[in-house]
């Protein structure tokens, strides 16, 4: 992981998603597919932290985040045909792919909007920014272990990383924030493992860059 994006707080925000029982999974798509309504309302009540929580990692606002939830089960209702565990890839995980296929797709949009963009950096950010850094990844003060820093520092690094290309913010929070490996984010994303590869050595230097400025 690159020690660079994780001293902006790129990676502070823990994963607190609970495992999933796959074969009750399973059982409620097979009961979806065939019509049954409560089934699919008790995918939704099983998985809707799951879908927030990765929506949570490229948009701040709560009513974006809902805006991505129910874009994401909306399309989940009508692709539930599509799935099959024979594929290798859990519900979970399926669902996983469309919601950070949705979340780039909203990254996209956004970039066209740019009246939905972040607010500029604050003063205060840009001090911890600038402190963090000379710190050289020494890791966080006394000070700056409760919930208010660290609340900046999620602000902040959404606010760095929405400077960047919607490739580069997305393979970014998949590599520091959801640490995973190279094979995991072409699975989700559809890209090939090189491709990934490229994009996380181009982003990253497209992120020193924007840290360039506090410097």
């Amino acid at each position: 992981m690159d020690e660079t994006a994780d001293n902006c707080g790129l990676a502070i925000i823990e994963s607190d998603s609970p495992p999933f029982d796959e074969a009750a999974d399973e059982s409620l798509v097979r009961l979806a597919r065939a019509g049954d309504e409560a089934a699919f309302e008790q995918i939704f009540e099983r998985h809707k932290k799951q879908v927030a929580r990765i929506a949570g990692r490229f948009f701040n606002r709560p009513e974006k985040i809902e805006e991505i939830v129910q874009e994401v089960f909306t399309k989940l209702y009508f692709a539930l045909g599509d799935y099959s565990s024979e594929r290798g890839a859990s519900f979970s995980a399926w669902l996983s792919r469309i919601a950070i296929n949705s979340c780039y797709d909203e990254l996209r949009r956004m970039r066209r909007r740019p009246e939905e963009a972040l607010g500029d950096i604050t003063d205060e950010e840009a001090g911890l920014l600038k402190s963090r850094l000379r710190e050289g990844g020494s890791g966080y003060t006394s000070t700056e272990r409760n919930a208010e820093s660290a609340t900046i520092s999620r602000d902040l690094a959404r606010k760095l990383l929405a400077r960047l290309s919607p490739d580069d913010r997305l393979v970014l929070t998949l590599l520091n924030a959801e640490e995973l490996p190279a094979t995991e984010i072409a699975r989700l994303t559809g890209w090939s493992v090189s491709k990934v590869k490229v994009r996380a050595h181009r982003a990253r230097t497209a992120l020193r860059s924007v840290l360039g400025e506090f410097l």
